[in-house]
């Protein structure tokens, strides 16, 4: 199903030849001085927006195939990362290194190093003359877990005592899933490109200032509104072409 935003686009592009057609049947009579706003500058920026809406539909399916292949391929993540945990705990392992490993499977998995506080808790520090300090949640994007998890396999292949008879849970096993989740990521990286691209292109052709398609459009309406009136059926035909600017 097409998103709110990309349908916004396209009714644009629809409205814009409904206006052309109609400026099509007023014939020699719709003759205005402005280059922009002739017939044929109409019909070709109609073409570009069309080649430009169509560029970014054809960029989406890569990304969103990636998106959905890297979200899949992460969501396990935590639960291993959960079983990792408890695997080098069960050995005899120093608590600094136990402590380490806490560290990076809280940022892997995104939860708080402490408890966040409540608001009664935050007013009752005010009230005390009291600075109220949190630790933020760990970062969360893609390349800050993979980072962590790099670092997390880094520091279980130098402990010795973590050898667990789990295929899942050893070390090249890991660094396997790694080597998976990172090329995943590359790939949305490498999707996101072409179709943020095409949104930029889409977006001058549509919605630049003074020669994009909306202001183009309501510049057209404003010629016909002064070439037969605001009251005559001919504008009438075209006031209710609605053009409006989309973000996205």
């Amino acid at each position: 199903m097409a998103s709110t935003t990309e349908t916004g686009h396209a009714k644009n592009v629809a409205n814009f030849d409904d206006l052309i057609s109609f400026v099509t049947g007023y014939g020699t009579a719709f003759n205005p001085s402005k280059a922009s706003i002739k017939l044929t500058a109409l019909q070709t920026l109609s073409t570009s927006a069309k080649n430009a809406i169509n560029a970014v539909n054809a960029a989406l399916p890569a990304y969103s195939n990636a998106v959905a292949a890297r979200e899949a391929a992460f969501e396990p993540l935590n639960k291993l990362i959960t079983r990792v945990n408890n695997a080098l705990k069960a050995t005899d392992t120093t608590e600094q290194v136990d402590e380490s490993a806490k560290t990076l499977v809280r940022k892997i998995q995104g939860t708080r190093a402490t408890a966040k506080k409540t608001d009664e808790e935050k007013a009752a520090e005010k009230a005390a003359g009291k600075e109220t300090k949190e630790i933020s949640s760990s970062q969360m994007s893609y390349d800050s877990r993979l980072d962590n998890f790099d670092k997390l396999i880094k520091l279980l292949t130098s402990v010795t005592l973590y050898a667990p008879n789990e295929a899942d849970l050893k070390v090249t096993a890991l660094t396997t899933l790694y080597n998976d989740l990172k090329a995943k990521n590359t790939a949305v990286v490498n999707a996101t490109t072409p179709l943020s691209n095409a949104r930029i292109s889409r977006n001058d052709i549509l919605y630049k200032a003074n020669t994009g398609l909306v202001d183009i459009a309501l510049d057209t309406k404003t010629y016909i509104k002064s070439l037969y009136g605001a009251t005559s059926p001919q504008y009438k035909q075209v006031s209710k072409l609605e053009f409006k600017a989309v973000k996205a």
